[in-house]
């Protein structure tokens, strides 16, 4: 008796749908700690899940957004205290 994975199993679905979702939950988080780190890499996962045709593109394409939210509350934070970090 083999033992064999079903033919039917798409990872790349499931890791792509995962990458939206992570993009999504690390935008989020990035807005009110370390943006500078979880903006980018929001950004990154989002672009990588759609370019890989993910499932959940509406996580995606939030992700993506808040990714770039992310570096535009930097770049405001930046200019009103002149430093690179920001804090409540």
């Amino acid at each position: 008796m083999q033992l064999t994975a079903p033919a039917s199993r798409h990872t790349g679905i499931r890791d792509t749908d995962g990458m939206a979702v992570a993009s999504f939950v690390l935008g989020l988080l990035g807005l009110l700690v370390l943006n500078i780190f979880l903006g980018p890499i929001a950004i990154v996962l989002a672009s990588i899940a759609l370019w890989r045709g993910t499932n959940r593109r509406g996580r995606a394409f939030l992700g993506l957004g808040l990714g770039v939210a992310d570096l535009l509350v930097l770049v405001a934070f930046m200019e009103a205290d002149s430093t690179v970090s920001w804090s409540f």
